[in-house]
């Protein structure tokens, strides 16, 4: 699929995620209990960053995990029969912390729910709050962003594609046409 229009370059990236750490330390008032959960795939790097960020602005170092929802899909069994299992990497206590999902597109809001159902299992957070890049509307549950970097209106038979240098080897989001999209 050719893009049908690139929002964000690399640029405007970098100060989104900028803007998300100093936004989640501003609300948190600090980094007292304070841990990063990034879903799998685009949402580990920015959870990295924003690590990296809050260490840079603040000289304290956050934990980070890494969470596959694909078992907690409520579609699981629509995709294909052998799913890619990515990983949960958390090797810290969620119990009694403030977990921030990091996530790169929120749309219909079914990926967090599964996030929110993967990390309950591992414990009892006082608080879960989320981030995302970008928000591009159509929820299909009560689901709403703490911090997000940039709301863009799309249509259904639109997709939005972010691209992370480390994942993708470029940092940019663009607008691409779909039929019937997969972000969440």
């Amino acid at each position: 699929m050719q893009p049908k229009a690139k929002v964000m370059d690399e640029k405007a990236v970098e100060r989104a995620v900028v803007r998300i750490s100093h936004q989640i330390i501003e609300k948190n008032k600090g980094t007292e209990n304070l841990c990063l959960v990034g879903i799998q795939r685009r949402g580990v790097p920015m959870a990295r960053q924003i690590a990296r960020n809050i260490l840079t602005f603040e000289g304290a170092r956050v934990d980070v995990g890494v969470l596959d929802i694909t078992f907690y899909r409520d579609d699981l069994s629509l995709l294909n029969e052998h799913p890619v299992v990515n990983g949960t990497e958390i090797g810290f206590d969620v119990n009694g912390k403030t977990v921030v999902i990091v996530d790169d597109v929120l749309y219909t809001g079914r990926t967090v729910r599964a996030a929110i159902e993967a990390i309950m299992d591992l414990g009892r957070p006082d608080c879960i709050q989320l981030a995302v890049l970008i928000d591009r509307g159509h929820r299909e549950l009560p689901i709403r962003a703490d911090y997000v970097g940039k709301n863009l209106p799309t249509s259904r038979s639109e997709a939005v594609a972010v691209r992370l240098k480390e994942i993708d080897g470029a940092q940019e989001v663009v607008i691409l046409e779909n039929n019937g999209g997969e972000e969440s």
